[in-house]
């Protein structure tokens, strides 16, 4: 019962269809933000999500070790589910940690070839198998093109979700449809483009493309207390 609450209040549902996956298998997602603002714990709630509803994640980190990223997935996941008995939650927390893999590189030293050699590894010894990939703090300022398409082409071959966190700047200006200067020449390759734009003393969850872009009566906001996105009516 405090999967199925916690699953059907998830305001991520306002960025796709109910109880439906944001992207489509083979599909690229991107959270877009300036440094600090909150791209990491939007990725670790698009995981929460997607474990919530028994599938499998690999969350690839440039930037953080093993253990800090696991400590933002118990933060986060905590606040989400803090008004909850606290035996349950515990019990919910592990049931879901082995739908969960961190994988860790140094940027300098990722590429696409030895993320799928150690993929493979895990797979062939059915040791996980993910159904959705989170790559935290791929270096989208260098040209990436070739990467990405190489990327695309092995998650189409093997039906997963990609999302990515992209590193915005405030001195670059983005295009007129708001896509940044990062994606302008690869936007075609991303289904979802998620942006988190801070106005004031709120930080809104805007969808650039694709996601719920029908001006529905609600919006998306980040509560910077607790890191979690929470709806906002108009």
């Amino acid at each position: 019962m405090l999967k199925k609450d916690l699953t059907l209040r998830n305001p991520l549902r306002l960025l796709g269809k109910e109880n439906q996956d944001i992207l489509s298998k083979g599909g690229f997602g991107a959270v877009l933000a300036r440094a600090g603002v909150g791209k990491t714990a939007i990725m670790v709630q698009l995981s929460l999500e997607t474990l919530l509803r028994g599938k499998n994640v690999l969350h690839v980190s440039l930037s953080d070790p093993v253990n800090k990223v696991s400590l933002w997935y118990k933060e986060v996941f905590h606040n989400l589910a803090d008004q909850y008995n606290a035996q349950q939650i515990d019990q919910l927390w592990e049931s879901i940690l082995h739908h969960r893999f961190i994988m860790t590189f140094k940027v300098e030293g990722f590429s696409v070839p030895k993320l799928e050699e150690r993929l493979s590894d895990l797979t062939e010894q059915n040791i996980f198998s993910p159904d959705m990939i989170v790559i935290d703090g791929f270096p989208f300022d260098d040209d990436v093109e070739a990467s990405l398409k190489q990327l695309k082409a092995f998650a189409e071959a093997h039906d997963l979700r990609i999302w990515f966190s992209v590193r915005t700047h405030r001195h670059q200006e983005p295009q007129s449809d708001g896509i940044p200067p990062q994606l302008a020449h690869i936007d075609d390759l991303f289904e979802v483009i998620i942006q988190l734009q801070p106005e004031g003393k709120n930080i809104h969850v805007k969808a650039t493309k694709g996601g719920s872009t029908d001006g529905s009566s609600s919006s998306l906001i980040l509560d910077p207390s607790t890191m979690l996105m929470v709806t906002e009516s108009k």
